[in-house]
């Protein structure tokens, strides 16, 4: 019985985050800073989640699965787009247990190929994160964003 205990105990102990899981995380962010700004989809392969149900939403649209999000979104914006930057700042990092959330502010700057019409934009980011196998996933990302306007 003692036995049976301890190991409910274990298996329903909150997993308590450290700053090397908020440096982990971090880095998970510039890598999908990498993949947007490269048209590269291997950074979202490799650290989100893929699920039954995964939606990521962007202003208004949304991908629905991680190949939908890379196939139709992600890579397509390579040969659409002279060039992205996306820079994401401010980034808070809050955990409960065996789930994250990382909130940025973003500003996305571009030039659509096809017409040569820029854009630069601002706005705010959610990731959400689960621990799985002792590495963060990506479950849902939402963002935001209007023409940028410099402040007064």
């Amino acid at each position: 019985m003692k036995y049976i205990l301890a190991l409910l105990v274990l298996w329903t102990a909150p997993v308590f985050a450290d700053a090397t899981d908020e440096t982990a995380i971090k880095a998970i962010i510039a890598d999908i800073k990498y993949g947007w700004e490269n048209g590269d989809g291997a950074p979202f392969r490799k650290h989100f989640l893929d699920f039954e149900g995964a939606r990521y939403v962007e202003s208004g649209g949304q991908n629905e699965g991680l190949d939908d999000l890379v196939m139709h979104h992600v890579e397509p914006e390579k040969d659409a787009l002279e060039f992205l930057s996306l820079d994401f700042s401010n980034i808070e990092v809050h955990f409960e247990g065996g789930f994250a959330w990382a909130l940025a502010n973003t500003r996305v700057k571009g030039k659509v190929r096809r017409n040569g019409k820029t854009f630069d934009k601002a706005g705010h980011q959610t990731f959400l994160f689960r621990k799985v196998d002792d590495r963060w996933k990506v479950v849902h990302t939402h963002s935001s964003s209007r023409d940028f306007k410099p402040k007064k």
